[in-house]
């Protein structure tokens, strides 16, 4: 699906036209610049390669300077690939925040906050205080019971265990676009977004 790179400032909240106290979350959207244009004749599919965010020339490589160079413009620190646009692009080309239109629905892809290692009530959500699932009842927070007794005498893989959490890449589906900010390359979606401040995302129709 075709879309944009962004960078999360961060959330806030507006009011509706019934008063309605909104929580949302304000993306930095472009302008993205069109490093690469897959074709079917040479890569086999069709695409669109977009660069954003600037990097300082001293700590690329020199086949990222190579690339950049050819499609005129300046090193980028993310880029990404993207299928879908309808419309034809060329090298150099510029997709700003206008690609979208208020009142649509965007899927929005980043890596979430990382959380480090974490017990199961927070990474699984299992009950803890006062209850008796999976046979605990009176250590508070522990898992209780991860297995069976002399047969099959293991734990299985994928047992719902601690450890770390959080730094994977989530996927939110369905969010809607209440404001577009065109001279400021921002755009203001309904809910949260994963990842912390200034975390690149991808922003999909």
């Amino acid at each position: 699906m075709s879309g944009l790179i962004g960078k999360k400032i961060g959330m806030t909240s507006i009011f509706d036209e019934n008063g309605k106290n909104i929580p949302c979350t304000v993306i930095e959207a472009g302008p993205c610049i069109v490093t690469q244009v897959r074709t079917e004749e040479v890569d086999g599919y069709k695409a669109i390669q977009l660069g954003f965010d600037d990097a300082t020339e001293k700590s690329a490589t020199k086949a990222d300077l190579g690339h950049a160079k050819k499609a005129g413009t300046s090193v980028k620190r993310k880029i990404v690939e993207f299928k879908g646009f309808d419309e034809e692009y060329k090298l150099g080309d510029a997709i700003t925040v206008e690609h979208f239109i208020e009142g649509e629905f965007v899927d929005i892809a980043g890596i979430s906050k990382g959380k480090g290692f974490q017990g199961v009530v927070k990474r699984h959500g299992f009950g803890g205080v006062g209850q008796a699932t999976h046979g605990q009842h009176n250590r508070l927070r522990a898992p209780g019971s991860i297995g069976a007794a002399s047969y099959p005498a293991r734990v299985f893989k994928g047992m719902k265990m601690a450890g770390r959490t959080g730094g994977d890449r989530v996927n939110v589906e369905n969010l809607r676009v209440l404001k577009i900010v065109a001279d400021k390359n921002l755009l203001v979606v309904k809910g949260c977004v994963p990842g912390h401040k200034n975390s690149y995302v991808i922003i999909q129709k």
